[in-house]
């Protein structure tokens, strides 16, 4: 479409400039009346004109059809009306009605819509072309093992209920289906919010499009095709997106009672001419014609895509993609936001969160560092999780695991053992403090440092809370914005979070059907709602929401989903959005004012409310006004800022 657009404008626009050199009030204007003038002249300016009516009004003149189809006149309607009434009016004036012909009207008219659509689809597009590049959630082959036990890479297409698949480390799973061989941990963050890699082993069921940790699996499919859980989240995103309330934007509402008063005052002017100033038919239907046509103004056109080229670019380079300007605009009224818990407030990965100290031998950073060192040989989450926060893990001699229980080692000279509350039972060590349980409460997994049989310290680890939540969260607050969470994780750890930020409420252990259901309880209530989240769990949601709000390190389907995608992951990004999305308005509400101001005057004066003065608005002076509204519009869409 936006390729048609172009083509349709750079083609009229080159039959527009013979129309508008063959027009009587341009030709006399530039001087060259006489050297213009030709026999049938008026005839090539009817053939022109109709080729750029026919083929640049086309897409108006069927957006018009489908917008009355659906009972929702809009700006194609709008701009239909005027063409088809300067057309017909000028077309009967070439084959022999007397009065003036609105050809150079209607032909930039045409141009200058056909510029706007341009410009506002070829910004909107470009941030969704920014998206393609993202990887897709599931693989492409899978390693189907054959009858002779041999493995095959076939399209996962190919699979069926009952195949047996082999997943490697690292390996996205291709299919819903059930482990029939190995072990290993498994991270179906992105997919059920879980924010845990999960053991699974013989007879556990695993999920399409989990990513596979340290181990291999052989797996059998028990759901393919739209029986699998991918299939059936897409399938609950394609009935919310159809249940979504089709608002009409800002410029399809002014259009609608542009329309209106157009019509109105088209006729009104007639009749007014014909039987109350008993004027004859041609003086009156010049006059509604003019009025029809001044009606539609050429910068109504630009008002809008103007602001939404210079916003979209200000947005991209800022990290928020507009993929649908009605959700955009629609933002600066939300009432409630619900944030995705894993990936969103939080990193989506494990970390550290408390180290509780027993013994005063060595501090939290050193704690730290001491087991990272024995942890730095396992693959396990909690060692990579323990890792992962440590500032400069010590090197270890004499590596062991410990079997179900933790691993040991030499570091700097010490025997050192990380280990779970388990190994603590079994050898018959207590520890009495009952930070303990208030950490266990919260959901969060503890293990406990042991340096020469000596219990130094119990470290807590959870997915990590992003700094930038607890800011975002306050700033929502100062807004008057309610900030909810909805997770598919545990209800300790949904609380634990939900205190930690001040959220208003939370909802917890929301498998990923019912996140769609929750997103229409909270708007049930008769709040504008937002959704933020990044998996193929939120999606629903996110369709669901008045504004769908992607994560962009999430999901290519969650991304899909979404009206805006914050590229940087970051929760402060949703404030700026809100911000920028008031600002957008504000510059969409004065360019829509300067573009129209302009009819208060214009309309009386072209129906010939100052006749009797001696005052009738001419088209040339009616096209003076519409250039100068466009000039303004265009100037004022550049000082939109982000902030």
């Amino acid at each position: 479409m936006v390729a048609d657009f172009r083509k349709r404008f750079w083609i009229s626009l080159v039959i527009t400039i013979p129309i508008l050199l063959l027009s009587p009030l341009i030709a006399g204007f530039l001087g060259i009346e006489q050297a213009v003038s030709f026999p049938g002249q008026i005839y090539v300016l009817f053939i022109l004109a109709s080729a750029v009516f026919f083929y640049g009004g086309y897409p108006f003149l069927n957006g018009m059809r489908e917008e009355l189809s659906k009972m929702r006149p809009g700006m194609m309607t709008l701009i239909a009306v005027a063409i088809v009434t300067a057309y017909i009016y000028s077309a009967a004036v070439v084959f022999g009605l007397k009065g003036k012909m609105f050809f150079w009207e209607l032909a930039t008219l045409v141009d200058i819509m056909l510029l706007g659509h341009w410009i506002e689809m070829k910004s909107v597009m470009g941030a969704s072309r920014a998206l393609e590049e993202m990887a897709k959630l599931m693989p492409k082959d899978a390693h189907k093992i054959m009858a002779d036990g041999s493995t095959a890479d076939i399209p996962i297409s190919d699979l069926h209920v009952g195949d047996r698949v082999l997943i490697k480390p690292g390996e996205k799973l291709p299919a819903d289906g059930k482990v029939i061989d190995g072990e290993s941990w498994v991270d179906e963050s992105l997919l059920t919010g879980e924010s845990k890699p999960i053991r699974k082993k013989a007879g556990m069921p695993v999920v399409g499009g989990a990513i596979n940790g340290d181990g291999s699996l052989t797996v059998e499919v028990t759901k393919a095709g739209a029986d699998s859980f991918l299939s059936q989240a897409i399938e609950l995103v394609r009935q919310a997106q159809e249940s979504k309330s089709k608002t009409q934007d800002l410029a399809n509402r002014a259009a609608l009672w542009l329309t209106i008063i157009a019509l109105t005052a088209g006729a009104g002017t007639l009749l007014v001419w014909l039987f109350v100033m008993d004027k004859d038919l041609a003086f009156a239907l010049e006059r509604a014609v003019t009025v029809m046509v001044i009606t539609c103004p050429h910068a109504l056109g630009l008002a809008i895509p103007l602001v939404v080229a210079v916003s979209t670019a200000l947005s991209s380079r800022n990290g928020l993609l507009i993929r649908n300007r009605t959700a955009f605009e629609q933002a600066r009224n939300i009432d409630a936001i619900i944030f995705d818990k894993t990936g969103t407030l939080t990193q989506g990965k494990f970390g550290v969160t408390d180290i509780l100290r027993f013994q005063e031998d060595y501090d939290e950073d050193e704690l730290l560092n001491i087991a990272a060192a024995v942890e730095n040989h396992s693959e396990h989450p909690i060692a990579r999780g323990i890792v992962s926060s440590a500032k400069k893990p010590h090197s270890v001699e004499n590596f062991k695991a410990i079997p179900g229980k933790g691993a040991q080692g030499l570091v700097k000279g010490k025997s050192v053992k990380v280990v779970s509350p388990g190994y603590l039972q079994e050898n018959g060590i207590q520890i009495a403090d009952k930070r303990i349980g208030t950490l266990s409460a919260q959901g969060k997994t503890v293990v406990f440092l042991i340096i020469d049989d000596t219990v130094q310290a119990a470290i807590a680890m959870a997915d990590i809370i992003r700094e930038e939540s607890k800011q975002a969260i306050s700033r929502l607050k100062k807004m008057g914005i309610k900030s909810m969470m909805l997770t598919g994780d545990n209800r300790q750890v949904a609380q634990w979070v939900s205190e930690e930020l001040g959220l208003d409420e939370f909802f917890a252990e929301v498998l990923p059907h019912e996140k769609a259901e929750k997103v229409r309880e909270v708007q049930s209530k008769g709040l504008i709602v937002a959704m933020t989240g990044d998996g193929v769990n939120d999606a629903p949601a996110l369709a669901q929401a008045d504004v769908g709000i992607a994560i962009g390190a999430g999901t290519d389907v969650a991304v899909e989903t979404a009206d805006i995608v914050l590229v940087r992951s970051n929760p402060l990004d949703v404030v700026a959005l809100i911000g920028f999305a008031k600002a957008t308005y504000r510059k969409m509400v004065q360019n829509l004012a300067w573009a129209t101001g302009y009819n208060v005057f214009a309309i009386p004066l072209a129906a010939g409310v100052m006749y009797s003065a001696g005052i009738l608005l001419s088209p040339a002076m009616g096209a003076v006004l519409m250039s100068l509204s466009t000039v303004v519009v265009a100037i004022n869409a550049r000082f939109l800022k982000i902030k």
